[in-house]
C-alpha cells in the first residue's frame, strides 16, 4: 500500500479539526456522499487543502475485502448501477494511466483503497498538481466523480489499470 506521510498527516489535521494559532489550517474544498449500485449510501470522500498540496480522503463501507482501484472520474454524474455517466478518468494533462507506467501518472490515479474483512476501506492521497491547477480540474463545469472499482488497480495498464467494475460512486461538491 502506497501513503505519504503527507497525506496521512493532513488526514488527521483535517479529521480532528486540531488548532493553533501558529500553525496554518487545513481546508475543506469539497466533500462527496459515496453511494453503490442501489443508490445506498456507503461513505463520504473528501478534499482538503494546506497551502498548495490538496489530499483527497475516503472512508467507505460495504466493500468486499481487500484491494480495490480508486480513481477521480472527468463527469460529476453518478447514475447507477454502472456509473458509467461519470466518464473516464479525471486527466487533464492527457498522461497515460499508473503511477508504474513510464507514460502516466495523472490527476486521477490514485493509490487502491483497502477494504479490511468487515468491508471498511479509508484512504488518504496527496493529489498530482498545484491546488490551481488541481481546483480547476475538479470544479469544472461537468464536476467530478469519486470511483471505486471492483478489484485492485494493477498502477500500468492505460486507461484504467484493469480495475473492474465501478461499485461505488460520489459526485465531488465544493464546501
Amino acid at each position: 500500500m502506497k501513503h505519504s506521510t503527507a497525506a496521512i498527516v493532513l488526514a488527521a489535521a483535517l479529521v480532528s479539526g486540531c488548532a493553533t494559532n501558529d500553525v496554518a489550517q487545513p481546508v475543506r474544498l469539497a466533500t462527496a456522499t459515496l453511494q453503490n449500485a442501489n443508490g445506498l449510501p456507503v461513505g463520504t470522500a473528501f478534499v482538503g487543502g494546506l497551502g498548495d498540496t490538496l489530499t483527497l480522503n475516503v472512508a467507505a463501507t460495504g466493500i468486499s475485502p481487500g484491494p480495490h482501484g480508486i480513481h477521480l472520474h472527468m463527469v460529476g454524474d453518478c447514475t447507477p448501477p454502472g456509473f458509467t455517466s461519470a466518464g473516464g478518468h479525471l486527466n487533464p494533462g492527457g498522461h497515460q494511466h499508473g503511477t508504474d507506467n513510464p507514460a502516466g501518472a495523472h490527476l486521477g490515479d490514485l493509490p487502491n483503497i483497502v477494504a479490511d474483512a468487515g468491508g471498511v476501506a479509508t484512504l488518504g492521497a496527496v493529489l498530482r498538481g498545484t491546488r490551481a491547477q488541481i481546483e480547476s480540474a475538479l470544479f469544472d463545469a461537468d464536476g467530478t466523480a469519486v470511483i471505486i472499482h471492483a478489484v485492485a488497480d494493477d498502477y500500468k495498464t492505460d486507461p484504467t489499470g484493469n480495475s473492474g467494475a465501478r461499485i461505488v460512486c460520489g459526485v465531488l461538491r465544493r464546501g
